[in-house]
């Protein structure tokens, strides 16, 4: 059982206001595995006040040391690495092979990478007779999500310290012991006291508390868009800067020119990773109506391959969803598939086989969907494929628009010029050309409802700054 019961703020682990506590569960067995203190307002308020009283020092810190203050919470986080992904797994169900090369791995080259761009980044430049200067916006709400809790957090806090911003961040109730352990090695790293402060708490309480706060000057967000819209709501009464990563409804389109079995393999892989709970998630694969039922095999022999099981096993492909909330909706997708018409090939609602316990779905996938039908406009968030078939490319871009969002996408063809050129016909954020690698350096983010705003890299940084122009005199 792990307990925590205490925040991290002004350089301090302080008792919460509240004697509320939020229980934590495993997501493998849907046992409590621990407790987080519930903040309230006045938590919010005091993390709020030792960022605003940390941010005229910190901001004027040369960049070189705010640099080397990342590189030591990234060497802080490797030391910790195997605890990060054995923790994390348990939060969040994601197979511990995976994450700890994802959600560990991940956040470690994050932080050193910010290390670097810090280092080498131009903070002003001459234009005429003007020096424009990059400044930092000052105090950031971090308010990041469970699915890559760590990452998500790395894409945020990391980028705002180098830009010379305080943060206070306040993570997801369902997976955030991982923020604890990163708030130690923060402390061991000997960062000034208010530049990084930790709250937890339900977003109704402790997140609207610091979207509204008049002395928070930006909120970075991961998370539904449901909520994000909410956040854009509310910070709207205080005009702060909004940066918004939220859902998705990927589309893999498969020309017909593509390699099929390859094309399958990578959407499904695509689709399933971290048990569909990926905002990116390759969740519509759209195949030529001419070879549907050869794509549609494939798929079926591909799932068969994501072994449901113990999170904490070397030999597991597919773990468990969060938590039973999760359970529940995704369950209830998959039923509404069942109803609307969509084949089912495999995979279900119903409960696993040997897996009474946890948070489990089989590995499923709908054929003969329709782009209108729910489970192909809302996000599921859960490992649930939809087949959607299409008779020529025009269609194929078309049915790849026709939703709501535009975070990411994938083409697959033999041709790369072709692939291309349909790539960059998908209103989407980021698209996948030919199973191309994810890259930690190129802007993250979407169109339309899956936000504004972009992480990642250089552009993450640039995030957090304003532009200053000094006009001087000739």
């Amino acid at each position: 059982m792990i307990l925590r019961d205490k925040f991290f703020i002004n350089g301090q682990w302080v008792a919460p206001s509240s004697k509320e506590t939020i229980d934590v569960h495993n997501a493998g067995t849907g046992a409590v595995m621990g407790k987080v203190p519930a903040g309230i307002d006045k938590d919010v308020d005091a993390a709020v006040a030792a960022a605003r009283a940390a941010f005229e020092g910190w901001s004027a810190t040369p960049a070189a040391d705010r640099a080397a203050y990342l590189q030591k919470i990234s060497d802080g986080l490797k030391a910790r690495a195997a605890e990060l992904g054995s923790t994390i797994a348990q939060e969040v169900g994601m197979p511990i092979k995976l994450a700890g090369r994802i959600q560990a791995g991940l956040p470690i080259a994050n932080f050193a990478n910010y290390s670097k761009i810090a280092s080498s980044f131009s903070f002003e430049s001459k234009n005429g007779n003007s020096l424009v200067v990059r400044e930092p916006v000052g105090v950031v709400g971090a308010i990041t999500p469970w699915n890559y809790p760590l990452h998500q957090i790395a894409l945020k806090v990391a980028p705002a310290l180098a830009a010379g911003c305080t943060v206070v961040l306040k993570p997801s109730e369902v997976a955030p012991f991982n923020a604890f352990i990163l708030a130690e090695v923060i402390e061991a790293a000997g960062l000034p006291k208010g530049v990084f402060n930790l709250v937890t708490g339900f977003g109704p309480a402790a997140g609207e508390a610091l979207v509204k706060h008049p002395q928070v000057d930006m909120i970075s967000f991961t998370g539904s868009t449901r909520a994000g819209k909410r956040i854009s709501e509310v910070a709207a009464q205080t005009v702060k800067r909004v940066a918004l990563e939220l859902g998705g409804k990927s589309a893999s389109v498969i020309l017909e020119d593509a390699d099929l079995a390859a094309a399958v393999k990578g959407t499904v892989t695509g689709c399933y990773l971290n048990s569909g709970q990926t905002c990116t998630a390759l969740t519509r694969m759209l195949v030529p109506a001419s070879k549907y039922d050869e794509a549609a095999k494939l798929a079926v022999e591909a799932a068969k391959g994501f072994t449901l099981g113990d999170p904490m096993s070397e030999a597991t492909r597919l773990g468990p969803l969060s938590s039973q909330m999760q359970l529940e909706r995704v369950r209830d997708y998959i039923k509404k598939g069942v109803a609307e018409g969509a084949e089912l090939l495999t995979g279900g609602a119903d409960q696993p086989d040997g897996l009474p316990g946890g948070y489990f779905v089989k590995p499923t996938i709908f054929g003969k969907v329709k782009n209108s039908m729910t489970i192909a406009q809302e996000e599921i968030f859960g490992p649930v494929l939809s087949i959607i078939a299409y008779q020529d490319e025009e269609e194929a871009v078309r049915i790849a628009n026709d939703t709501p969002y535009g975070l990411a996408g994938a083409v697959w063809s033999t041709d790369d010029a072709r692939a291309q050129k349909v790539a960059r016909r998908i209103r989407a954020g980021q698209v996948d050309v030919n199973g191309g690698a994810f890259n930690m350096n190129a802007p993250f983010g979407g169109f339309k409802q899956s936000g504004h705003g972009r992480e990642a890299g250089v552009y993450g940084l640039e995030e957090f700054l304003e532009y200053k122009s000094l006009q001087l005199k000739g």
